[in-house]
């Protein structure tokens, strides 16, 4: 009928649409993850190890990058009708939907998780350990993360008085892993809206067969 045709118009574009969007989030998710291997902008931090595992983990790079640019291009070229895809029926279009939603799903997640706990973990950095009960006076390591009855997220007291160095590594830490649980967080929702895009798209191609 006219009216399925119309869905399975609107269903490919929307495909275009989300595929572009989820490409753009993707590329962004990787500069995050990249600057934050570089506190400052200086490259030694990174060049002497210095560097906090949940960053170096780079699952902005590969999840929310990588991952969700391959599902992205996908997508795109599902909606496109591009090549291999151009004869493709319904049920092997819903196979690659579902493909690429469960690829850029298992990569945003990833990334959501990464960030989430990197946040809670608080930044990686030298800190004066006196007031801990310690020998030694400086070391690197996670000043926030077994600090009792203060949460550093909330009390920007901290964030400059804690962190010796890196300059500032708490406001890096916290914009650009905040930043990328924002991405994930929006690439999860665009791959739900792919998936009940799919799903209605795939139901028309069937009513109009």
């Amino acid at each position: 009928t006219v009216s399925s045709l119309c869905v399975m118009a609107c269903s490919r574009t929307c495909s275009q649409i989300l595929g572009l969007s989820l490409g753009t989030t993707a590329l962004f998710a990787a500069a995050a993850n990249t600057v934050l291997l570089f506190p400052n902008w200086d490259v030694t931090y990174l060049l002497r190890g210095l560097i906090g595992r949940h960053a170096m983990l780079g699952s902005g790079l590969w999840g929310g990058g990588l991952m969700v640019l391959t599902a992205a291009t996908l997508i795109s070229l599902t909606g496109w009708r591009y090549g291999c895809f151009s004869k493709s029926g319904p049920c092997q279009s819903m196979l690659t939907a579902l493909l690429s939603s469960g690829l850029a799903f298992l990569g945003a997640l990833i990334c959501f998780i990464t960030s989430g706990v990197a946040l809670k973990d608080g930044p990686f950095c030298m800190f004066d350990v006196s007031s801990f009960n310690q020998t030694q006076a400086w070391k690197h390591g996670y000043p926030f993360k077994d600090l009792q009855n203060r949460n550093y997220l909330y009390d920007h007291s901290l964030w400059n008085s804690v962190c010796l160095e890196p300059s500032k590594a708490v406001i890096w830490h916290v914009c650009f892993f905040s930043a990328l649980l924002c991405i994930s967080l929006l690439q999860i929702l665009l791959v739900v809206i792919h998936f009940i895009n799919s799903f209605l798209g795939l139901f028309c191609s069937l009513c109009e067969k």
